[in-house]
Protein backbone atom coordinates (compact mmCIF):
# COMPACT_ATOMS: atom_id res chain seq x y z
CA UNK A 1 0.00 0.00 0.00
CA UNK A 2 1.31 3.43 -0.91
CA UNK A 3 1.99 5.63 2.12
CA UNK A 4 -0.34 8.26 0.65
CA UNK A 5 -3.30 5.88 0.59
CA UNK A 6 -5.81 6.34 3.38
CA UNK A 7 -7.69 3.41 4.85
CA UNK A 8 -11.32 4.47 5.17
CA UNK A 9 -12.70 4.07 8.71
CA UNK A 10 -9.49 2.26 9.66
CA UNK A 11 -9.95 1.91 13.42
CA UNK A 12 -13.63 1.01 13.23
CA UNK A 13 -13.16 -1.52 10.43
CA UNK A 14 -10.24 -3.17 12.24
CA UNK A 15 -12.36 -3.39 15.40
CA UNK A 16 -15.19 -5.03 13.43
CA UNK A 17 -12.79 -7.61 12.02
CA UNK A 18 -11.41 -8.24 15.50
CA UNK A 19 -14.94 -8.84 16.80
CA UNK A 20 -15.79 -11.08 13.84
CA UNK A 21 -12.68 -13.13 14.63
CA UNK A 22 -13.86 -13.42 18.23
CA UNK A 23 -17.24 -14.71 17.02
CA UNK A 24 -15.60 -17.17 14.64
CA UNK A 25 -13.10 -18.40 17.23
CA UNK A 26 -15.87 -19.15 19.70
CA UNK A 27 -18.56 -20.53 17.37
CA UNK A 28 -16.42 -22.01 14.62
CA UNK A 29 -17.95 -22.68 11.22
CA UNK A 30 -21.16 -24.51 10.36
CA UNK A 31 -23.96 -22.26 11.56
CA UNK A 32 -26.41 -20.18 9.53
CA UNK A 33 -25.56 -16.55 8.78
CA UNK A 34 -28.16 -15.32 11.29
CA UNK A 35 -26.32 -16.98 14.18
CA UNK A 36 -23.11 -15.11 13.33
CA UNK A 37 -25.08 -11.90 12.77
CA UNK A 38 -26.68 -12.13 16.21
CA UNK A 39 -23.35 -12.94 17.89
CA UNK A 40 -21.57 -10.07 16.14
CA UNK A 41 -24.35 -7.69 17.18
CA UNK A 42 -23.87 -8.78 20.80
CA UNK A 43 -20.18 -7.93 20.61
CA UNK A 44 -20.77 -4.60 18.86
CA UNK A 45 -23.22 -3.68 21.63
CA UNK A 46 -20.71 -4.83 24.26
CA UNK A 47 -18.17 -2.45 22.75
CA UNK A 48 -20.74 0.39 22.60
CA UNK A 49 -20.50 0.54 18.82
CA UNK A 50 -23.68 1.80 17.18
CA UNK A 51 -25.03 -0.91 14.88
CA UNK A 52 -28.33 -1.90 13.33
CA UNK A 53 -29.36 -5.32 12.07
CA UNK A 54 -31.24 -5.63 8.79
CA UNK A 55 -30.86 -1.90 8.13
CA UNK A 56 -33.18 -0.88 5.30
CA UNK A 57 -32.04 1.34 2.45
CA UNK A 58 -34.04 2.54 -0.52
CA UNK A 59 -32.90 1.83 -4.06
CA UNK A 60 -33.49 4.66 -6.51
CA UNK A 61 -33.85 4.65 -10.28
CA UNK A 62 -34.19 7.94 -12.12
CA UNK A 63 -35.03 9.69 -8.87
CA UNK A 64 -37.74 7.26 -7.76
CA UNK A 65 -37.67 4.55 -5.12
CA UNK A 66 -37.96 1.22 -6.91
CA UNK A 67 -37.15 -1.11 -4.05
CA UNK A 68 -35.40 -1.69 -0.79
CA UNK A 69 -32.56 -3.83 0.37
CA UNK A 70 -31.54 -4.83 3.86
CA UNK A 71 -27.92 -4.75 4.96
CA UNK A 72 -27.09 -7.52 7.41
CA UNK A 73 -25.53 -4.97 9.75
CA UNK A 74 -24.95 -1.24 9.37
CA UNK A 75 -22.22 -0.03 11.73
CA UNK A 76 -22.20 3.58 12.94
CA UNK A 77 -23.97 4.65 9.74
CA UNK A 78 -20.58 4.22 8.04
CA UNK A 79 -19.86 0.58 7.22
CA UNK A 80 -22.06 -2.07 5.65
CA UNK A 81 -21.43 -5.62 6.83
CA UNK A 82 -22.52 -8.49 4.63
CA UNK A 83 -22.22 -11.82 6.42
CA UNK A 84 -21.83 -15.03 4.46
CA UNK A 85 -21.52 -18.75 5.05
CA UNK A 86 -20.29 -19.79 1.61
CA UNK A 87 -17.41 -21.81 0.15
CA UNK A 88 -15.75 -18.65 -1.17
CA UNK A 89 -16.42 -14.95 -1.54
CA UNK A 90 -17.20 -14.46 -5.22
CA UNK A 91 -17.43 -11.54 -7.63
CA UNK A 92 -21.23 -11.75 -7.24
CA UNK A 93 -20.92 -11.15 -3.49
CA UNK A 94 -18.56 -8.23 -4.13
CA UNK A 95 -20.95 -6.74 -6.69
CA UNK A 96 -23.81 -7.07 -4.20
CA UNK A 97 -21.94 -5.04 -1.58
CA UNK A 98 -20.78 -2.45 -4.11
CA UNK A 99 -24.42 -2.00 -5.16
CA UNK A 100 -25.38 -1.53 -1.50
CA UNK A 101 -22.68 1.12 -1.18
CA UNK A 102 -23.92 2.93 -4.28
CA UNK A 103 -27.50 2.80 -3.02
CA UNK A 104 -26.58 4.29 0.36
CA UNK A 105 -23.78 6.63 -0.60
CA UNK A 106 -21.51 4.92 1.93
CA UNK A 107 -17.87 4.27 1.09
CA UNK A 108 -16.94 1.03 2.89
CA UNK A 109 -18.38 -2.46 3.00
CA UNK A 110 -17.02 -5.61 4.60
CA UNK A 111 -17.90 -9.13 3.54
CA UNK A 112 -17.37 -11.56 6.41
CA UNK A 113 -17.43 -15.26 5.51
CA UNK A 114 -17.80 -17.60 8.48
CA UNK A 115 -18.00 -20.90 6.52
CA UNK A 116 -14.33 -21.84 6.68
CA UNK A 117 -12.04 -22.90 9.52
CA UNK A 118 -10.54 -19.39 9.32
CA UNK A 119 -12.59 -16.22 8.96
CA UNK A 120 -12.45 -14.87 5.41
CA UNK A 121 -13.11 -11.18 4.83
CA UNK A 122 -12.95 -8.60 2.06
CA UNK A 123 -12.91 -4.81 2.30
CA UNK A 124 -14.77 -3.08 -0.51
CA UNK A 125 -14.38 0.64 -1.07
CA UNK A 126 -16.52 2.70 -3.41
Amino acid sequence: MDENEIIIHKDLSYKIIELALEVHNELGCGFLEKVYENALMMLLERENILAKQQAQADVYFQGKVIGQYFADILVDNKIILELKTVNAITDVHKAQVLNYLRATGLKLGLILNFAKPRLEYKRLVL
